[in-house]
């Protein structure tokens, strides 16, 4: 026999372990709430902007002798060049910081805005100050020092990094974290709904009956609370009873 769920019998499911369902998604996201508030570290970024000129003194030929044929080759070569051991090294040194090449390879990324010439470099770092600070001098240092290493002057700082009057950290981002934590409670929430729901095999109803058994009920008794069985009764049989009592106090007072 197949069986198959009504859309209704779905929202009895939900309404039956609504309690359940708001609980789960409460804590879910008071959790992400609290961890991203109080627990992760906050990340601020900062950023410089290079303009890689092709059209600088000697750059053209000096790099069409290594072989760069496009704008693109020369400025992921510069990328490359920029995250290197060589250029970074002598960042760490000159910060003076003790964080290691490796670190801040890390910490630093480069895009390249659009089809443009233009580099940016981000530095992502929980000091806002030493993130702007990591971002001037890896540029200064690779603007000075790729002069050397390709024999060209084409490089630009075109934005260096500043430091705002209210840094903002770039995350954790707690509203998302939280909106995230509420959509994946409020699923694992339903989740186990259904979960108990099936795993629920007492019969409650008729229907029930019907359904798993294939046939008809016939009839059903009802639950009769025998407590109240008394108070619930017509006021004609209340007086019988009571008459049916007074009757037997008598007739054992007449045997005495």
């Amino acid at each position: 026999m197949e069986e198959t769920i009504s859309l209704q019998e779905i929202f009895q499911t939900l309404k039956k372990r609504l309690a359940m369902l708001i609980i789960i998604t409460f804590f879910a996201t008071a959790i992400a709430g609290v961890v991203s508030f109080f627990v992760l570290t906050p990340i601020y970024q900062s950023s410089t902007q290079m303009l890689v000129s092709q059209q600088a003194t000697g750059a053209k030929s000096a790099l069409e002798a290594v072989g760069f044929d496009t704008d693109s080759e020369y400025i992921e070569t510069y990328n490359v060049i920029m995250k290197s051991p060589y250029i970074l090294d002598q960042v760490v040194e000159e910060l003076g910081t003790n964080d290691k090449a490796s670190e801040l390879n890390q910490k630093i990324s480069i895009t390249r805005e659009g089809e443009s010439q233009v580099i940016t470099l981000t530095v992502e770092d929980p000091n806002p100050g030493k993130a702007v600070n990591i971002a001037n001098t890896t540029a200064s240092v690779f603007e000075r020092e790729i002069a050397d290493l390709l024999r060209i002057d084409n490089v630009v700082v075109l934005a260096p990094a500043e430091l705002g009057e209210n840094p903002v950290p770039v995350k954790p981002q707690p509203l998302l974290n939280m909106a995230i934590a509420f959509v994946v409670g409020l699923m694992a929430a339903v989740g186990i709904a259904f979960l108990l729901e099936y795993l629920d095999n007492t019969f409650r109803t008729e229907e029930d009956v019907e359904q798993e058994l294939g046939l008809p009920v016939l009839g059903s008794i009802p639950i009769i609370d025998s407590a109240n069985d008394e108070a619930t009764a017509p006021t004609d049989t209340k007086q019988a009873n009571s008459n049916g009592r007074l009757k037997r106090r008598g007739r054992e007072r007449v045997g005495s």
